[in-house]
């Protein structure tokens, strides 16, 4: 059952999501990627592969994105590890579990940031996070970004038709600039499992970021789908088969058994793993 439920954070912006509820104990929450929403493909189809297994997850709209309140902002990083923070305890304080933690893309990054400050979750997974944070920029922002910025003290990034999509003020591009995931990834326990999940052929985030992941991070596991894309649009069940093996293998690891009545994900719906 799906139902629609509202959190707010701690700047008073409510922040919009969907519970796919199964019943269980057990909860993961779902975090999408830059400028995306709650509805991405990727989310969706993890927690329909959740609940296809007796987990109940959810999937939210960080602030200033989707339906939730809130100006977007293009750094934000710290920010969104404080909305998944405040949608962590109100489903611990509604009775569930929540010990799982997934995010794609800039939601990967808001699921480490979380998991190095709060050590207080035994799986983390980060799909297509992004480690170098000083890269990939002037893709969006053109390659004067730095002379523009400074000059204006912001940017506007425009579609091929000239329209514009989204402001990039200094300050969120310093926020991005500033975030040290290399830091922030070796605060990460080693009670915590983490998997990196990344497509050899992501046109977004460059495979080799996952491997500076495992380089780092003290209890991590690396899976690299071969010809997989940034939204793996044709590995979507591989992603899913990966998640669903790591996140039981995980529990069945903790001195803190979540729910021996959840099964290993079985191969009759997916595309087998190469973990």
């Amino acid at each position: 059952m799906k139902e629609r439920v509202i959190v707010t954070n701690n700047h008073g912006e409510k922040l919009v999501g969907v519970l796919d509820n199964v019943g269980s104990t057990q909860l993961v929450v779902l975090c999408h990627g830059f400028r995306s929403s709650k509805d991405d493909g990727t989310l969706v189809s993890l927690a329909s592969s959740l609940s296809s297994e007796g987990i109940s997850a959810f999937r939210f709209d960080f602030s200033g994105n989707g339906e939730s309140e809130g100006q977007f902002l293009y750094g934000n990083y710290w920010k969104d590890a404080e909305d998944l923070r405040v949608v962590v305890l109100y489903f611990r304080g509604k009775g569930h579990k929540v010990n799982t933690i997934i995010g794609h893309s800039k939601g990967g990054n808001a699921v480490l940031l979380y998991a190095s400050k709060y050590q207080d979750i035994s799986t983390a997974i980060n799909i297509s996070g992004r480690f170098a944070l000083d890269r990939g920029i002037d893709g969006r922002l053109g390659k004067d970004f730095k002379h523009r910025i400074n000059q204006y003290g912001f940017i506007y990034v425009k579609d091929k038709s000239g329209n514009v999509l989204y402001r990039v003020t200094k300050e969120s591009l310093m926020d991005r600039l500033l975030t040290d995931t290399k830091s922030a990834v070796l605060s990460i326990p080693k009670s915590c499992r983490v998997l990196t999940i990344h497509g050899s052929r992501d046109e977004i985030v460059p495979v080799t970021d996952a491997f500076e992941f495992d380089k780092f991070i003290a209890n991590h596991q690396l899976h690299v789908i071969d010809e997989a894309d940034h939204n793996y649009t044709r590995h979507q069940n591989e992603v899913a088969y990966a998640v669903l093996k790591f996140i039981k293998a995980s529990w069945e690891a903790s001195t803190d058994k979540i729910d021996h009545s959840v099964p290993c994900p079985t191969r009759g719906n997916l595309v087998s793993s190469k973990l």
